[in-house]
């Protein structure tokens, strides 16, 4: 199921050049087009088996194979938003992270960040409001920069404060699924649908 995202995760980071420009990385660039198409196909049937069983949630588009300036992108994304909801609230998102052959999903409560209004990062923080336990955890931007944080009391209260202190610009809430080469939706899709249960009392408090 996963073969072509394991392969393009080699790619992150890569320039793209359109062939005819490209000289003799013609042909390389063409693979490489040709790959991230392959492995973006792969999240859309995903996305799509998702979709089926996600009955109170409507799909957004899987992101590129590469951003706006032709760069690798292999970590896709995909948002799931509720019918009601409007562009720049918070949803519930599917990711890939990890590198080749060492890669995972992670299920997570965040926002379309091109989408966000003056009101977005105020319903995000909302995530800290609610009591939290491993295996969920944190992700935190600070200075334009993300890292982990356990998901544990004593970071979900400092982390409390430091966002109302504005030392930290924002807080997600993720949880994540390892994957192999060879996971198969049918093994795969049950899976996230427990990580949703699992992230759905985070999400809720986001629209009160």
């Amino acid at each position: 199921m996963f073969r072509k995202i394991n392969e393009y995760f080699t790619y992150q980071g890569f320039k793209y050049i359109k062939p005819e420009k490209a000289g003799n990385q013609a042909r390389e660039m063409e693979a490489f087009k040709a790959l991230g198409q392959a492995a973006r196909q792969e999240m859309q049937l995903l996305t799509k088996c998702l979709d089926e069983r996600l009955t109170d949630f409507k799909i957004t588009r899987v992101s590129n194979w590469a951003n706006q300036a032709q760069v690798g992108r292999p970590h896709f994304w995909c948002y799931f938003m509720e019918e009601e909801s409007s562009a720049d609230d918070v949803g519930i998102a599917i990711r890939l992270y990890g590198q080749k052959d060492d890669f995972g999903l992670s299920v997570e409560v965040s926002f379309i960040e091109r989408k966000k209004s003056e009101t977005t990062l105020l319903k995000q923080a909302k995530v800290l409001t609610v009591p939290i336990a491993e295996p969920l955890y944190y992700m935190v931007q600070m200075d334009g920069e993300s890292h982990r944080e356990e998901g544990t009391e004593t970071n979900r209260h400092r982390l409390k404060l430091e966002l109302e202190e504005g030392k930290i610009r924002k807080v997600l809430l993720k949880y994540d699924i390892p994957l192999k080469v060879d996971t198969s939706l049918e093994e795969l899709v049950p899976k996230i649908l427990e990580g949703f249960e699992k992230v759905m009392p985070y999400y809720e408090v986001t629209k009160n």
